[in-house]
């Protein structure tokens, strides 16, 4: 009888080996194991990286470019302390403000609310910018609001003054 066991054990481990050699054979278990799909897509995720590579490259490259020039706003003495000018930056359609703060500080933001669009003007007494349309107001070092219905604050836009004169020379992109 264990004979006979034995005869049966064997042929069913005969039978089991088949099977797994049968499992090997199989060739779309050698096409689609673990390995293969994690080749696939690092290498998927590698050539996707490589190939949007210039166009991140291009993208920041123009941005410098659109930002990096140089606009003249106005001689460094027409404006008087606590004075302000409205002017245009990066194109003519968008309009922004420069000021010259009680500190004796040139900065300069767009002059559209951040609420509803809304024109934003010096108030010089108060030593803030103020939107008229829903009383918002904002601070003119930062361009933070400190009151009303605005959530963000001014767009601000880079200045530099020299040789008695103040240029716009950029943005600068804020977030919070």
């Amino acid at each position: 009888m264990t004979e006979e066991k034995k005869n049966k054990n064997n042929s069913s481990d005969d039978q089991d080996m088949m099977k797994l050699v049968d499992n090997l054979n199989r060739k779309d278990d050698v096409n689609l194991n673990r390995r293969a799909f994690l080749k696939a897509s690092f290498g998927t995720t590698v050539a996707i990286g490589l190939a949007t590579t210039p166009f991140g490259v291009m993208s920041a490259v123009q941005n410098d470019k659109d930002d990096s020039e140089r606009v003249e706003i106005a001689d460094a003495n027409e404006l008087a302390v606590g004075e302000a000018k409205n002017f245009s930056y990066p194109t003519e359609g968008d309009t922004a403000v420069l000021v010259r703060t009680p500190d004796d500080k040139y900065v300069a933001y767009n002059n559209k609310c951040t609420h509803l669009q809304c024109p934003v003007f010096y108030e010089h007494k108060d030593n803030v910018l103020l939107c008229p349309c829903h009383k918002g107001y904002f601070d003119v070092n930062n361009g933070h609001p400190i009151a009303g219905p605005p959530q963000r604050e001014l767009p601000k836009i880079l200045v530099e003054v020299k040789d008695g004169k103040v240029f716009a020379v950029g943005r600068e992109y804020r977030h919070g």
